[in-house]
């Protein structure tokens, strides 16, 4: 079984964002970290080069497959922001539906810029994510 690629680095997501070139980029990031921390009570971490995670939790897989990750991030990509832990929780389909203009997969959500969606959608969806990984990581194999 392959070690995760991705692991908290001691960048300071902060510092990361300030130098992010494009502005809308780096207000949206500023926004989403200053949310993402108060949804999740934790502070921000890098985790590879370029997504930013807050909290943790330790995963298992159907298919044997486990680890560590974040509860809920980002990254500022520059084609999109891409948010992750927002729409595995029951109840994120609904808001998915409300959230603007995005496209998702089966772990992200895709969106251009923070005024093609609903900031509150946004906001609840991470509760949900936070809500959800919390108890998964609480009912996950021991570490």
């Amino acid at each position: 079984m392959s070690a995760n690629k991705t692991k908290p680095t001691s960048v300071k997501p902060a510092a990361y964002v300030a130098a992010l070139e494009n502005a809308t980029r780096r207000q949206d990031s500023e926004t989403l970290l200053a949310l993402m921390r108060e949804v999740s009570g934790e502070e921000p971490v890098m985790w590879g080069p370029s997504m930013i995670g807050f909290g943790d939790h330790h995963y298992v897989h159907s298919s044997g497959r486990e680890g560590d990750s974040f509860l809920i991030g980002f990254a500022p990509r520059k084609a999109n922001l891409v948010l992750y832990g927002l729409n595995n929780a029951a109840g994120s389909a609904v808001l998915l539906e409300r959230l603007g203009k995005h496209r998702s997969s089966v772990a992200c959500i895709y969106i251009n810029k923070l005024a093609d969606v609903d900031l509150d959608i946004v906001r609840r969806l991470a509760e949900l994510g936070v809500e959800h990984f919390s108890q998964t990581s609480a009912s996950a194999v021991p570490r």
